[in-house]
């Protein structure tokens, strides 16, 4: 049997990336994917390690520290050592990102009704579902070939 849902996620991800940076533009945000998925964690939780947010957004160690660097360089957010952990970096907000949360957020809902459009609220509650069930295979399968 032939199947094209890996194929159509990857396609969806990537006009989803587009349509939003595009969003983001209209509203004087910019910021790239990575970026904003940083953000987005940190606006839920504050104050985290690099590991923390390389959990959180699925994004390798590596890649969320050379992130980060162009964060702090575009005064995104800022880094400090841990007083419990002086090994460990937390990754703080900066008052200018805290100041685009609400743009970010409205952004975030227009792509949302986009990414909906045309589907019932139990349509949109299976999906999910669905996606969820792939991701936790997924991640199941990585944590088990390590």
């Amino acid at each position: 049997m032939e199947t094209k849902g890996g194929f159509y996620i990857t396609q969806i991800k990537q006009l989803q990336d587009r349509i939003f940076e595009k969003l983001l533009l209209e509203h004087n945000i910019e910021i790239s994917s990575g970026q904003g998925r940083i953000l987005f964690i940190l606006w839920k939780t504050d104050n985290l390690t690099i590991s923390e947010i390389s959990k959180e957004t699925s994004l390798a160690k590596n890649t969320v520290s050379i992130v980060i660097n162009g964060m702090v360089n575009s005064g995104l957010v800022a880094r400090s050592i841990n007083p419990k952990n002086r090994r460990q970096t937390i990754i703080s907000l900066t008052e200018y990102a805290k100041s685009m949360q609400r743009k970010y957020e409205i952004v975030s809902e227009r792509m949302n009704a986009l990414f909906y459009q045309g589907f019932s609220e139990s349509e949109q509650k299976q999906f999910e579902h669905y996606l969820s069930r792939i991701l936790h295979t997924l991640i199941e399968n990585l944590n088990n070939n390590k």
